[in-house]
Parts: C-alpha cells; structure tokens; sequence
C-alpha cells in the first residue's frame, strides 16, 4: 500500500472552484433561453452516431416556433433511439457491481504442480479486472446490506483468460446447482409483494434455509461479520470449489484458492450498516474509487491449500462438497502471488457492467473437479452472457477480449466487430498459406485430467456430503465472545422479521445441531420457547478444533494505514495541533478528512482558512474507521447545541470506535453523554493517538452504561 505524505494537509473535497477563479457561462442562449454550448478552436464537434455534425443539441425540428414536430428529425430520432436502448438486463444475482483494473505478479514457478503459463515464471506480472458485488440486491441496492460478497477475478494471461469467480465465503448454501434458482428465488424480493429488496430478512429466505439443513453453514457466515465488511479492500475471497492443478508430466492436485488482503479484515457493525446505507448508499463503490485514485492500492495475496488424493481420501469431510472447508490450520495456505487494484475504471459501464465471468474459463494447467455446484455453474454462465450482452460475441467488448492472440473459425452473429479474412471458415481444410487459418495444438492446449468414470446413473445426493452442522459448530467455536454474540444478533434480527412462527421455530431446531448455547441464546432473544433439535441426516460433531483463521478479529490490521479517521473541527482549531495529527496519520498510510461545523470552513488559531471535507450535519461517524475531535472550549459549546454533532460523538462510542479527544472538548462530549474510557485518547500526543486508532474498536466498552 502506497499513501501520498503531503507536505501539509488538503482536503479531500475542496470548495470548488475557487473564490479567485469564478466560472463563467458566456454561452448563446436561444430566443427560449435555453443554452447552446458551441464548438470553437480545437474543440470536438458533436455529431450523430452516423458521423453527421449536429447543428442544435437543444431543440427538435418543428413546424413553426410551436408547431408540431417533424417526423424527418433524424437527428433527434438518432438521440432518443440510443438513450431508449441504452440498459441491458441487470444480473439476476450480483447485479450491484463495483470494479477495477489491476496487476498480479507470480511469487514463484510452480511447475511443479501445474502447467499453467501464469504459474511458470516468478516475477511474472498479469493483467486483472476485478470485480466485487452484492448477491441479493439489484443494481440500485445499497452496498452495507447483510450478504455475502462476490469476488470475481479476470486473469489476462498469455494463454487465454482464467476467471476466478468467488466470493468473500468459502462455502455455498446448496451442495448442487439444482437448487440454484430456488435459493435465488427464496432471498429476493417476495414476488406477491416486489419486497424487501437486498435482504434476507424475510419468511422465503427462511423457510427455505430452515428447509435445507445443507445452508446451515453458509447462513452461520451469512450472518457473521463476514457480511458487512468494511470494505472490498479489507476482506477475503475465496475460490469455493475443489479444482485441480495438473503439471506437464501429466500429474494432478487438488487445489482450493484463496485471497488475502494485506490490509487485513475488518467489518463494521450492523447499527454501523444501517447507518451507512442511509448516508452514503454507495460507501463501498465509493471507497474502492476513493482509495485507487488517492493511490493508497488495495493488495491481496493468492494462496493455494494444495492436497492429494490420499489426503482427500483421509478428510473427514468431501473435499467436492461446497458446503465444507479445510481448515487452513489443517493444510495451510501457501502464497503464490500478489494482485494489487492500482486502476479505476473508465467507464462504468463498459468495464463493470460488461464483463462477463464465467466459471468455465479456466487455463491449460488447471482443471475442474465433480463438484456438482460447479459443474452446474460451468453450464449455466454461458447462458448468461448471451441473455445479458445479446450476442455470442461478447467475448470482442474490450473488458471480455483475452490480451493473448486469438484464432478461430467462429464467424458472423449479432454485433461481429472483427474482419476475418482468408477463405476457409472450417476445418478439416486443404488451403495453404493465410487462407488455411488455425490448427490445433495438443501440447499447448487444454486437456482434462484423465481419471476413471463409471457408475449408475441416477438423481442422487452422495452419503458423504450429509453432514450439515459440524462444521457449521466449527465456524461459530473459531469466533470471539464478541464475533458470537454478533451472529446471535443478526439471527435475533433477522427470524424477528419472519411472519410465520412455524419457520422461526424450524430453525431454531436446527441452530440446536450446531450449538445448545447458540440455539437457547437467539430462542431468548426471541422470546420463544426452544423447540426440539432437528433431525440430522448425520450426527453433528462438536469435537472439530476451531480454527484461528475464520475470526475476523483474530486477523485484523496491523496498524491506521489503508483506514480514515473523521477528524471534527471547530473555530480556533490549534493549528499546530492539527497538522500534527495529520502527518501521524498519512504517515502510517491512512487518510484523514476534516469536517466543519458550517460549510465553508474554519478558522484556525493561526489565522489560515481550513475547508472542511465533510459537513457536520450531513455526515456520520460510521463512515469512518476511527474518529477524532480537535476543538475549543467555545468551539466545543457550539457543537454541544447542534443535534448532528452530539450524534456524531455518541454514536462514535456507542460503536466501540477508538477516539481521539482534547480536554477541551469535554462540553460536547458530556452533551453526547459520553464519558470517556480507555476507548477514548488524548491527541496531546498524536503518535500514541494514532497507534490506538490502528486498534479500531474498544470491544470492552460497555455501550448501555449511562454517562455519569
């Protein structure tokens, strides 16, 4: 991660433009007033998709001033034909989408154990396009709501394209594809009634999962912290399924592939969640902008758990179940790379919108596995693409093309953008030279593993995938006491807003499998008696160590860099004080935004004007990962008589947040009622401040005490 270190502080957002430098508008207007901006000197002039010069991009052609208009306006009918066409259908699931360019340099060759040209050469860097969603929501949805992640990876390698398509969960709520369509159509919006939208808070969601013992795993993460991340930039994705890593000579290893933010993890909390979604809707899409252009480059690393098939065979659990782990203390995680986002995107649209990931874009070198949900995504993303971009070629839309050379004899269809020559468009073909076109190549092209088939065919779930809750337990026991007490919350929260009791009590008889303490916890949170435990196809075994690396908390940042500190300010602020403050900050690679009590800024004690990023009444301390505020006794009193602000500090502290306070802000923080504890730092020394900011939260704060 790379910060500028300014040599003193500008705010993120200044006042623009500039009270020296006014903008002017000189433009002609028409006899109605309306604006007409014209070419002039070295200035583009704007034409129809037809290359035709537009004389008037204000007015349809008319019969007189207010006449009827001409049916022969082909210039506006070329402008409204376009606009009329211009959404595709959304994603059925992932539709709220955010996304960037980036690099991945291979740690090391490991010809060792595949063949794949991205793995042969250390140093070896390669172009991605990331992309990371929401499942639930649609294309307007917020971006806190509680769900899982996606976390799709483009590889642009010298052999074709390798998607990595996953998510921020290592397992899925359905062990085949089958059930695909009915858990998507369970979790969106109830089709009676077009609601909730972006929410699993409801009776379908529910009824479904309490239905599907298989999803018991997969909702203990779903109601986690893992679903409301703090940001893309600060947490994992992983592969899912099972795949395969095959080596020149032939051999194969199973491989499991997982990402690692070098920024370490972190979540907000859900009253955090609801108040973001209401400040700033966008506060992920936001954030991974924000962080690209400031240049401070969200890294991950790629980490590969490799294994045989003694060890497959050994696994108390099957390794093609996508409902199951290894844990990483079991077959440790081996870091293979580094990809690092150092790009925005030009074009929203054009890159995020239209890419196109697809399961079965894998690479000579890596191969797939029985895993029977990925089979089914194998069959289903092509059937996608078509719906959503209209033509079999969307593979030629810049974001979707391989950066490698491509030859084929794929021909025509709706939007051909590329020029073919020669006269062979098949093959077997007896021409030579440029008309004979491509050949195939077995040492350079993929072929799958050569393993045995056989066996029956029939409609089956294997015996070996019936396990549904012991891993589920192993999940919740690898969580602190405050990660624990978060996913008895959210399961309150979310059977609270179940209508029907049959389903609530399902599922507390489920819960009952994973964990008595766990089950009898939520059941008094609802106020409802615990009802017997479900009927597991497998006994659930309580006896799985838990494992270090599924808490968040346990794996958290090192220190404030890659994070943003809300720093409030008032008249007379201590200039010295707050410059300070903020080279400790950027020095350790995080940001800082000042917010003002009035728009257009303060004063300092040195008399110099300082602008305020934010506005106090228009901004929430969860969007920030620690807060500060840096004022005056009578500046202090001020901000103790504005509503906003009193809420800024209280709901700072009643967060847990780590913040930073001078003694003289005491009037606003006793009108918050707040007392500080040892959650709260003195900014007198700005060095420690900022190294108990790299700390995040003081869990040990007890939030319902009164202020005394």
């Amino acid at each position: 991660m790379m910060t500028p270190k300014p040599d003193e502080y500008t705010p993120k957002y200044p006042a623009q433009p500039a009270a020296d430098n006014p903008v002017t508008l000189d433009d002609p207007t028409g006899q109605g007033g309306e604006t007409h901006q014209q070419a002039t000197g070295t200035d583009d002039v704007l034409t129809d998709t037809q290359g035709h010069p537009v004389a008037t991009n204000q007015n349809q052609v008319t019969a007189g001033n207010r006449g009827p208009v001409a049916l022969q306006d082909h210039i506006f009918r070329d402008k409204i034909f376009h606009f009329d066409h211009e959404r595709i259908p959304e994603r059925v699931v992932h539709a709220r989408g955010s996304g960037a360019h980036g690099v991945f340099d291979t740690y090391e060759s490991l010809s060792e154990l595949t063949c794949a040209d991205i793995f042969q050469r250390a140093g070896e860097k390669t172009e991605v396009f990331v992309r990371f969603s929401t499942v639930a929501g649609n294309k307007g949805s917020f971006d806190l709501a509680r769900d899982i992640r996606g976390f799709a990876t483009k590889f642009y390698t010298k052999e074709g394209n390798w998607d990595l398509v996953g998510n921020n969960a290592p397992v899925f709520f359905v062990q085949d594809a089958f059930k695909f369509p009915d858990l998507v159509h369970a979790v969106k919006e109830e089709p009676d009634r077009g609601f909730p939208q972006a929410q699993s808070a409801h009776d379908t969601f529910w009824d479904f999962v309490s239905l599907m013992p298989e999803s018991t795993h997969t909702v203990l993460w779903a109601m986690s912290d893992r679903a409301i991340p703090r940001s893309f930039r600060f947490m994992e994705g992983f592969g899912v399924h099972t795949f395969r890593f095959i080596n020149e000579a032939g051999e194969s290893h199973f491989v499991k592939f997982h990402w690692k933010p070098l920024q370490g993890m972190q979540s907000v909390t859900w009253p955090e969640a609801l108040s973001i979604n209401g400040a700033d809707p966008d506060f992920h899409r936001r954030d991974l902008w924000d962080s690209i252009s400031a240049g401070d480059f969200p890294e991950w690393e790629l980490g590969v758990q490799v294994f045989d098939d003694a060890f497959a065979d050994s696994f108390d659990f099957d390794i093609l179940d996508p409902t199951k782990i290894i844990p990483e203390e079991l077959v440790p995680v081996r870091p293979i790379g580094k990809m690092t986002l150092n790009r925005t995107t030009s074009n929203h649209f054009e890159e995020t919108e239209q890419v196109a990931f697809m399961t079965q874009n894998i690479v000579r070198g890596i191969d797939f596995t029985n895993d029977p949900l990925l089979q089914g995504r194998n069959f289903s993303y092509l059937d996608t693409q078509l719906k959503r971009l209209g033509s079999t070629n969307f593979t030629q839309i810049p974001v979707n093309a391989p950066k490698c050379p491509m030859h084929n004899f794929h021909r025509d269809g709706h939007m051909q953008t590329q020029q073919h020559a020669g006269r062979a468009n098949y093959e077997p073909n007896s021409w030579t030279g440029d008309d004979r076109g491509p050949r195939e190549s077995p040492e350079k092209g993929y072929q799958p593993f050569q393993t045995p088939v056989d066996g029956t065919m029939r409609q089956t779930r294997p015996e070996s995938f019936a396990d549904h809750y012991s891993q589920a337990h192993q999940f919740y026991a690898s969580q602190t006491p405050v990660e624990q007490q978060h996913i008895v919350d959210a399961f309150v929260f979310e059977l609270s807003k179940c209508e029907v009791p049959q389903i609530r009590t399902r599922m507390l008889g489920n819960l009952r499998n994973v964990d008595e303490k766990l089950a009898q916890q939520v059941a008094d949170g609802l106020a409802m008696e615990l009802p017997e435990a479900s009927k597991a196809a497998v006994a659930p075994r309580h006896d799985l160590d838990p494992s270090p690396a599924l808490s968040i908390l346990k794996n958290g940042p090192k220190d404030f860099g890659g994070r943003k500190l809300g720093l409030l300010v008032g008249e007379g602020t201590d200039a010295k004080q707050l410059k300070a403050l903020v080279a400790e900050v950027t020095g350790v690679g995080g940001q800082v935004e000042v917010i003002t009590p009035a728009v257009g800024g303060v004063t300092l004690s040195d008399s110099a004007k300082q602008p305020g990023g934010q506005f106090i009444k228009g901004v929430k301390a969860a969007l920030y990962d620690a807060v500060a505020v840096l004022v005056t006794k009578e500046a202090a009193a001020t901000l103790a008589d504005i509503p906003q602000a009193r809420d800024f500090v209280t709901e700072a502290h009643d967060n847990y947040k780590v913040s930073g306070y001078t003694a003289d802000a005491s009037a606003l923080l006793v009108a918050a009622g707040v007392k500080p504890d040892e959650g709260w730092v003195l900014l007198e020394d700005p060095k420690a401040a900022v190294k108990a900011f790299g700390t995040l939260r003081f869990w040990e704060r007890d939030v319902t005490a009164p202020a005394k």
